[in-house]
């Protein structure tokens, strides 16, 4: 199994999809890095040899933030604008849906199972 960036990539995945596993690296991105590296995007993970996973890994280095590290940055982006008071960091702040989609009837799944109305007790 090969390990790039943290990531155990899947043995019997053409290399093109299985550089997708690794947060950050999308289709497009995945075909840059093996067309730097000189790589053949059809050859299968766990054909590469030693010196072909390195090639890929350095590229990815190279390019930039992958993982942790976007991870990082993400969320530091997102308590920023939580401390500042805006608009989106509220929404963040709320867990409600930040890019403007309607509430009333929809996301669920940013709102979570809606919550049933609550029978009192009747006083005779």
């Amino acid at each position: 199994m090969a390990r790039i960036a943290g990531v155990d990539l899947p043995r019997t995945k053409r290399i093109e999809t299985g550089l997708t596993y690794i947060f950050g690296i999308g289709d497009h991105r995945a075909g840059v890095i093996l067309s730097e590296a000189g790589v053949d995007p059809n050859a299968r993970i766990k054909d590469l040899s030693e010196d072909e996973v390195r090639k890929i890994s350095q590229v990815i280095e190279e390019q930039g933030r992958v993982e942790g590290d976007l991870r990082k940055e993400i969320s530091m982006n997102i308590k920023r604008l939580m401390e500042v008071g805006s608009y989106r960091g509220m929404r963040h702040r709320r867990n409600l849906p930040v890019r403007g989609q309607r509430t009333h009837t929809n996301s669920r799944t940013r709102k979570g199972p809606r919550k049933g109305a609550v029978a009192r007790k009747k006083t005779s």
